[in-house]
């Protein structure tokens, strides 16, 4: 039981505005790039040791398409910077990557579509304020990637935080097993997007997204051979591990597949576990995914169930320490699969009933498991407009409080915020300028590639 248990929700609500003497709301907009700040590329580039060495070059061709691009790639690069700012002394389980484009829709157990985070590689106990900012900077960026004006920029990014604000005020009310079930289901969407006159856009991507299932993932990475199912060969996005080593017979690597399967199924509940049972690994590749984590070990499981028409596709993420750890406590699990399955769970209001971890007994390499295709949607952050972000504002905004309500302090957080803009407007500054200096970065970074002192690799 935590000391705030045995406090007031009044003497919550006090702690929370007291803690304004010490760090005024509006001191969070009060930023500028330490004396001594670390060189930004070194930072992404020493995160390349340990990578499969033949996709570094893709992973900074990935963060070369523009300013946001090589933001979403240099969370790395934001904690350090994160690591000087007034804080108010509150702790959530914090995503590390809370930038647009890491929110998304999925499927929920019950088969219904929600929206919430979707990415928790860096998630670890921290301030809140660490998050709030990195998504309102990237909601700046995004406004600037796509031609917004400054002051619609400005707007977007406010409202964000407005929503936060106010959304962390209704989790300060509602009895804890309430913020536990809140969620933001496909109803919940459709009706957002209809009162912020985006309904057409909304009813396509959860459309689209519905159609996004394991036999259209067999359509899309497999293909039939000898009367089998194998992953397609289509480098460098997509290549069978059978293509990657002589050394290894057929034989040999179904024994690794199996073995890591087995030692998986054993992180997940009783009952997923009887579940995975009846289904028998097939084929396995890696799979490159995202901007940050090219070049991590990511690689996708094709399993088959009852018969041709039963696949499963699983993706399997390769796991390292969270780049907030060097600034903040380390994770309390050894395993860093572990790590992103809990704070996924925590964060989340309803989580991938596959997710599981692992250990790669041979190379020390930890891994994180989920499946791959679940109605899975996500917004085009490369084509937005300004209706675009002020829909998303209200649904990332809304969605980020709940995240850091069920797993901190909403009475004292909403405290802290209070009812004034004066949090809103400080943020909206610190955008403005930590989007200035991620253009700079981004300026140098390709400096460096156009020189030929980085290379970088369509794919």
């Amino acid at each position: 039981m935590t000391a705030e248990n045995y406090q007031t929700v009044e003497e919550r609500a006090a702690l929370g505005k007291s803690l304004r003497k010490q760090t005024p709301r509006s001191s969070h907009g009060d930023w500028s790039p330490v004396a001594d700040r670390p060189d930004p590329i070194n930072l992404i580039e020493e995160q390349n040791n340990g990578r499969l060495e033949w996709l570094v070059p893709v992973r900074r061709w990935r963060m070369c398409a523009s300013p946001f691009a090589f933001f979403r790639g240099s969370a790395r690069t934001m904690a350090a910077d994160l690591a000087s700012t007034p804080v108010s002394g509150l702790t959530v389980q914090l995503c590390g990557d809370a930038h647009l484009a890491n929110f998304g829709l999925y499927a929920s157990p019950e088969r219904q579509l929600v929206f919430d985070i979707n990415d928790f590689d860096e998630t670890l106990a921290g301030p809140w304020e660490w998050d709030i900012k990195r998504l309102a900077a990237s909601f700046m960026i995004a406004a600037r990637h796509n031609g917004l004006k400054k002051k619609q920029g400005r707007n977007v990014t406010r409202r964000m935080v407005k929503h936060y604000r106010k959304a962390m005020t209704e989790f300060a009310d509602m009895r804890t097993t309430d913020i536990w079930y809140a969620m933001l289901d496909q109803e919940e969407f459709l009706d957002t997007a209809d009162k912020e006159g985006r309904e057409d856009e909304a009813e396509e991507i959860t459309d689209k997204a519905m159609k996004k299932d394991n036999l259209r993932a067999l359509q899309k990475h497999a293909e039939e051979v000898d009367g089998q199912f194998r992953i397609k060969h289509e480098p460098p996005d997509l290549v069978p591990l059978r293509d990657l080593s002589d050394a290894l017979s057929r034989n040999q690597l179904q024994e690794l597949v199996d073995y890591a399967f087995d030692t998986y199924r054993h992180s997940v509940t009783d009952d997923i576990e009887h579940l995975l049972d009846r289904f028998r690994p097939v084929d396995i590749a890696l799979k490159v995914v995202g901007v940050s984590s090219v070049g991590n070990r990511c690689l996708i499981l094709l399993l088959a169930g009852r018969d041709r028409n039963d696949p499963l596709f699983l993706q399997i993420k390769q796991a390292t320490s969270s780049v907030l750890e060097q600034y903040l406590n380390f994770s309390p699990y050894q395993n860093h699969g572990q790590r992103v399955v809990e704070g996924q769970r925590l964060m989340q209001a309803v989580s991938d009933i596959f997710l599981g971890w692992n250990e790669n007994e041979i190379t020390g390499n930890h891994f994180y498991w989920r499946q791959l295709h679940d109605w899975k949607g996500s917004i085009d952050v490369d084509d937005v407009n300004a209706n675009d972000l002020k829909y998303l504002a209200r649904l990332c905004g809304w969605t980020l409080a709940r995240a850091h309500a069920r797993s901190g302090g909403p009475v004292a957080i909403a405290g802290y915020l209070g009812s004034s803009d004066s949090f809103d407007e400080a943020l909206v500054e610190f955008a403005e300028r930590y989007a200035d200096q991620n253009q700079k970065d981004y300026d140098a970074f390709m400096e460096r590639i156009n020189s030929g002192r980085l290379t970088a690799v369509e794919g």
